[in-house]
């Protein structure tokens, strides 16, 4: 086993590396490991995790692939135009962006582009293999943070199955943070099953899910039939493009949906809308309508609000999977992380739905990574 990672620098490759989500987490990271700002929401950072051997944020490197040229200084600015970022943070950690940035390279398949899938693959391999050489890293991990991507048809591997494959050829941990394909490829997820790293995914839990893997274990404790539950989606930025493309919102909605199923028992009425309204940024608005029958047949309605930054929900939980995955690397876990369902709307094999069952099984692994469990 090589040296503890408290006294290593590990890396972090995004896929998406230049998405707000990519941003915020890696100018998160360097405001908390500065002591800029406290670490909310990041639960890798509270008590049940204090002795996991977690590599500290000042270990973490960063760098990734995107399709897009803006460098990272520039969208951390627009970000805190945007409010999505504290004024003066990009100025104040100028040199960690302009150092992450640095390490960003061209993804693919870019227009035009005649490699085949295994040339694709081989190239971003290689790009993943010189971040870790280059930096003298210990290991690195891959999580994708891209927007969403059409649902995949099976035959032909999507982008983000290709990024995967990357990952494991170049001997990385992976976590899928989106709804796209990625390992869940015949291929690819034969490639993982092989490869003996951890992997984790998918589709990161922000916010609407979030709230009914709560809620729905809720009304089966108490015994209340839940007759229909609805909702919409309000968002814009890049997610909410990608997302206006039925394809993408169906990859997205299944697990939304999939939660309900199995805390309820059963599949209430009602669907799920994604609206698209580029005027709201970063910011999203998810609202619920959940009808329901109480004692004696007595019909109810609960309406819950959620109002939140995308990008600020999110950037914390991909700071926890990277290091709970490097983590796992070092201890040579391979496989499905299943206990990292806590994170994930699609989580990976059959544990439990509740936020509280997955909760409980989160701290678990975090015992686990210390050697007490």
């Amino acid at each position: 086993m090589s040296a503890s990672l408290s006294r290593a620098r590990v890396g972090v490759w995004l896929i998406g590396a230049r998405g707000s989500v990519a941003t915020t987490a890696v100018a998160g990271c360097a405001a908390v490991a500065a002591g800029l700002h406290p670490p909310a929401g990041m639960v890798t950072e509270t008590p049940p995790f204090a002795d996991s051997g977690l590599p500290p944020l000042t270990s973490l490197v960063f760098g990734g692939h995107d399709t897009v040229d803006c460098p990272l200084p520039k969208r951390a600015e627009e970000l805190a135009a945007g409010g999505v970022l504290p004024h003066g943070l990009p100025a104040a950690i100028a040199a960690e962006l302009a150092a992450a940035d640095a390490e960003i390279r061209p993804g693919g398949p870019a227009p035009g582009d005649t490699r085949d899938p295994e040339e694709l693959i081989d190239a971003f391999a290689a790009d993943i293999r010189d971040f870790v050489r280059r930096g003298r890293l210990d290991r690195a991990v891959v999580v994708n943070v891209a927007s969403t991507e059409p649902a995949s048809d099976g035959a032909a591997l999507p982008p983000s199955s290709l990024y995967a494959a990357a990952a494991v050829r170049a001997g990385c941990g992976y976590v899928n943070f989106t709804p796209s394909t990625g390992l869940h490829h015949p291929t690819t997820a034969a490639e993982a099953a092989a490869s003996g790293l951890p992997y984790a995914g998918r589709d990161g839990k922000t916010g609407q899910t979030l709230l009914r893997s709560v809620l729905g274990p809720m009304f089966a404790q108490r015994a209340l039939a839940v007759r229909a539950w609805s909702g919409t989606n309000l968002l814009g930025g890049g997610d909410g493009a990608a997302l206006a493309d039925p394809a993408a919102a169906a990859a997205k909605n299944a697990g939304k949906e999939r939660v309900l199923t199995d805390t309820l028992g059963t599949a209430p009425q009602g669907e799920v809308h994604i609206d698209d309204v580029p005027a709201l940024g970063d910011w999203k608005t998810a609202w619920d309508h959940v009808a329901f029958d109480g004692f004696l047949g007595t019909r109810m309605v609960l309406q819950t609000i959620w109002q939140g930054c995308d990008s600020a929900l999110a950037a914390p939980l991909v700071l926890d999977l990277a290091r709970l995955t490097l983590r796992a690397q070092e201890l040579e876990i391979a496989g499905p992380l299943t206990d990292l369902g806590f994170y994930f709307k699609d989580p990976l094999g059959e544990g439990p739905s509740s936020l509280g069952e997955q909760y409980t099984a989160l701290v678990r692994f975090g015992q686990r990574l210390r050697g007490t469990a």
